[in-house]
């Protein structure tokens, strides 16, 4: 994948996306997004991805919603809240409507069996929320949030408009997303800053933050490892 200008999504996310370069790299150019790019993706692959993202997006969006529980200021709860609103009205829609074209009903996908590479993901990013603080939570949320607005942003330059992935390519490079990964970006950047301080890498709590996004990343990864596998 070429380089992707991120520097819109703010000064903190881009700090921890170049220390964890190498990670991040595999998960934004997995060979999963490179054949959602080429229209290649066997239409039962991306269908399985569907399910579980449609699982992993109730739990995401209960995550968002603790988000705003720990919040220290109305504008964090504007923004987390506004993310929920997002998750549970538009991509969560996107993936029904989608799942209804191909005879798989609502209560299918909210019955489906969470596979296990999910559930790992799922429960880190909710037990990160329950035992941790805002900044915690925040930075097990983001490289979910960021990953799809750069992956979106590539593919709109690379694909052609009959490729059969368009709408999901679409939805992570529209204007919505990307505002909303602004409005995250410009969050965190002022959490950090607030809670850390302007000199936030001497902070004792800055090296637990870069595992954090870490983990989150490599779970990323395998998340796509897992939705690349035929049952």
């Amino acid at each position: 994948m070429k380089m992707i200008n991120t520097n819109k999504y703010g000064i903190i996310f881009n700090f921890l996306k170049l220390s964890n370069i190498y990670y991040w790299d595999n998960y934004t150019n997995h060979k999963f997004v490179q054949d959602i790019s080429s229209g290649k993706l066997n239409r039962k692959l991306f269908l399985k991805y569907l399910i579980q993202d449609y699982v992993f997006l109730i739990h995401f969006s209960r995550a968002w919603a603790l988000l705003v529980v720990k919040s220290n200021s109305i504008n964090e709860m504007k923004i987390a809240s506004g993310t929920l609103d997002a998750l549970v009205n538009k991509e969560i829609q996107l993936h029904i409507d989608t799942c209804k074209k191909e005879g798989i009903t609502e209560k299918e996908l909210f019955n489906a069996e969470e596979k296990l590479d999910n559930l790992a993901y799922t429960r880190f990013v909710l037990e990160t929320g329950y035992s941790g603080e805002f900044l915690d939570l925040l930075v097990a949320l983001i490289p979910c949030v960021f990953g799809y607005g750069q992956i979106g942003l590539h593919l709109k330059k690379e694909v052609n408009i009959n490729n059969p992935y368009i709408d999901w390519i679409n939805a992570y490079s529209s204007d919505d997303y990307q505002n909303l990964c602004i409005n995250i970006g410009k969050m965190l950047d002022l959490a950090i800053y607030d809670r850390l301080g302007k000199d936030f890498k001497k902070n004792i709590k800055w090296s637990k933050l870069e595992n954090t996004f870490l983990i989150a990343t490599k779970l990323e990864i395998n998340f796509w490892e897992m939705s690349l596998k035929l049952e």
